[in-house]
């Protein structure tokens, strides 16, 4: 690609990051985030990565992608909620886009039920047995979602790097602040939203 088509990739990847950090902001009622030329710097690395990686023909989508997911893990991290707005509509994109490029929509229907089942059920059995939350039915359509786009197959290991990721997190929160940080909830959702991302980029081993 040339580069002044990097350059349009970037901007627009930088666009679709105000849109995202707004959004976020609307919808975690204006709580603490990123300054919006962050954001949207940030959004404009992503969309420069997915060229990168997928190719320019899949720019757009990757953009588009990239801003829901965005935008959920903004609203996470700030108040611990996946919106249904987002999330809801983004499962059915998924799902949408398996039909208009011919794959078998049978597999991305079966990964949408099954995310959301899996981590639902997940969910359910952690109440019973500890009496409070442990996981909202937000990372639960967030899963749905993924398997929308990514299909059945992917989920395992889209789940797997979730979970590496906010080991990682909770450690490094436990080594700055100690043992109150394992009394402090962690927004799922992020690293939910970042095995996503590199699932759709770089598929399952």
């Amino acid at each position: 690609m040339k580069p002044e088509g990097w350059l349009l990739v970037a901007a627009a990847g930088g666009l679709a990051g105000l849109a995202a950090a707004l959004a976020a902001r609307r919808l975690s009622e204006d709580a603490a985030a990123p300054p919006l030329w962050c954001v949207a710097a940030f959004e404009a690395g992503l969309a420069v990565w997915a060229a990168a990686v997928a190719g320019p023909s899949d720019s757009a989508v990757s953009i588009l992608l990239a801003t829901a997911l965005l935008a959920l893990a903004l609203v996470d991290v700030a108040v611990l909620r996946l919106p249904d707005v987002v999330t809801l509509p983004l499962a059915l994109a998924g799902i949408g886009l398996a039909v208009l490029r011919g794959r078998d929509v049978l597999d991305h229907v079966a990964g949408a039920v099954a995310g959301y089942a899996a981590l639902a059920a997940l969910a359910a059995g952690f109440r019973a047995v500890r009496g409070k939350d442990g996981l909202g039915l937000g990372d639960a359509k967030l899963l749905a979602a993924a398997g929308g786009w990514l299909g059945w197959r992917a989920l395992p290991m889209t789940v797997l790097l979730a979970c590496v990721v906010a080991f990682a997190w909770a450690a490094v929160r436990a080594l700055r602040h100690g043992r109150p940080a394992f009394d402090r909830p962690l927004p799922f959702g992020a690293p939910l939203a970042l095995g996503f991302w590199l699932i759709w980029l770089y598929g399952t081993p």
